[in-house]
């Protein structure tokens, strides 16, 4: 059931700018592999199947979640399992600051290996892939980096790629919830913070 899965996802996902296509999910699925080692009770087959759902009615890319329920009612699982990968998949996203708990381990499992997708290199590399897609500035000295914002706030306003790692990406290492998670996160945190320190020094012409 998930190589099927995983097939049929896959068209989807490769419509989507590099940012949030069929690579990001295969990374967000290894990331996955290695929390559930570490996390026993959890149930595999609903953390992969929500990994692989996570994003196929993503907001930033369809009002719809007609792809999410096709593809979940096309499952033969039970309405109890089809109603946990959903609250699943509503946990993940970040929405300015204005999350919807992870109650469950699995919640849990898929938000935090979605978010190491989120910092790192990789992470980096999506920020400025998306941020491209998009039409936005790399960086805007002048622009206000927005603490508190609900989420029609945080989706409507195009903000430049530099500014989203401080209105989201600098504080999901302290949001993980798993300690594979966390231990995961702090050398991609780390990282970030290196690279924005070199990026200013660059384009302040002191390296």
């Amino acid at each position: 059931m998930i190589n099927q899965l995983k097939q049929a996802v896959q068209e989807i996902y490769n419509q989507f700018d590099a940012s949030h296509d069929f690579q990001h999910i295969e990374r967000v699925f290894q990331n996955a592999e290695s929390i559930l080692e570490t996390e026993p009770e959890a149930d595999r087959e609903i953390v992969q199947i929500a990994v692989l759902l996570h994003d196929v009615s993503d907001k930033k890319y369809t009002d719809s979640k007609e792809n999410e329920d096709a593809l979940l009612n096309s499952l033969t699982l039970s309405d109890a399992k089809k109603r946990h990968i959903k609250e699943i998949i509503e946990s993940v996203s970040f929405n300015g600051g204005n999350e919807v708990a992870a109650k469950s381990i699995e919640a849990k499992i898929v938000r935090d290996a979605d978010r190491l997708d989120a910092i790192g290199a990789v992470g980096v590399a999506r920020t400025f892939a998306y941020g491209g897609a998009k039409g936005r500035k790399l960086y805007d000295d002048a622009e206000e980096v927005r603490i508190h914002m609900s989420e029609e706030e945080y989706r409507s306003k195009s903000t430049a790629s530099v500014t989203h790692f401080y209105e989201k990406l600098l504080l999901l290492k302290d949001l993980m919830t798993t300690e594979k998670g966390k231990q995961m996160a702090e050398e991609r945190h780390a990282f970030m913070e290196s690279f924005l320190d070199q990026l200013k020094a660059e384009r302040e012409g002191r390296a």
